[in-house]
């Protein structure tokens, strides 16, 4: 690794780099902007993880849309989800009749999204979509499918680019394999 920061000596490995995320978010932003032409979706921000990621997608989609955030968790300090999903902020507004896409860091087990998008859908949306910067499919404990997303990775924990591990790493701009002698000192 060519990076300076102490950070990256907890990393085993990088993933993805920012050259390549910044190409991968642009390429998404295109193909939502294709895929939503004419409409005024909602793009909900599913915090903290994903706050990097959607600053980031949001600025390469050329259409008029709204945001909005909630949060989540499922995770605490660990590595892997405990299944318990827990809504800890909600929407600012309604959803009713409008496009939703949920912005996602990471898809792993798939039971926050699954809970997510019951919630949603409840709430009458007219569609709803799931975007997730990587998506981890050998993980999926429920059935999801992920409409947008920048990688498929495989089943290592990854950190970085506003991927954490106990709030740390989020500001590192690649995405890199964490070292297991950091989260199984905890």
């Amino acid at each position: 690794m060519d990076k300076q920061w102490k950070l990256y000596e907890d990393l085993d490995s990088i993933l993805y780099s920012e050259a390549q995320l910044k190409e991968a978010v642009a390429q998404l932003g295109e193909r939502i902007t294709r895929d939503y032409q004419g409409k005024k979706p909602v793009m909900v921000c599913i915090l903290k993880g994903a706050s990097v990621f959607f600053c980031d997608l949001i600025r390469q989609i050329d259409l008029p849309l709204e945001i909005d955030f909630m949060v989540v968790s499922s995770y605490g300090n660990g590595t892997s989800s405990t299944g318990e999903v827990q809504l800890v902020k909600d929407l600012g507004r309604s959803v009713n009749g409008r496009d939703v896409i949920i912005v996602e860091d990471i898809v792993d087990s798939g039971s926050t999204l699954s809970y997510l998008k019951k919630v949603l859908d409840s709430r009458g949306v007219s569609s709803l979509r799931i975007c997730s910067l990587l998506d981890k499919p050998a993980r999926r404990r429920v059935p999801l499918s992920v409409d947008y997303s920048c990688f498929e990775i495989p089943d290592a924990f990854v950190v970085g680019y506003g991927l954490d591990y106990a709030e740390r790493y989020r500001n590192l701009p690649d995405i890199g394999v964490l070292a297991p002698r950091i989260y199984q000192e905890s």
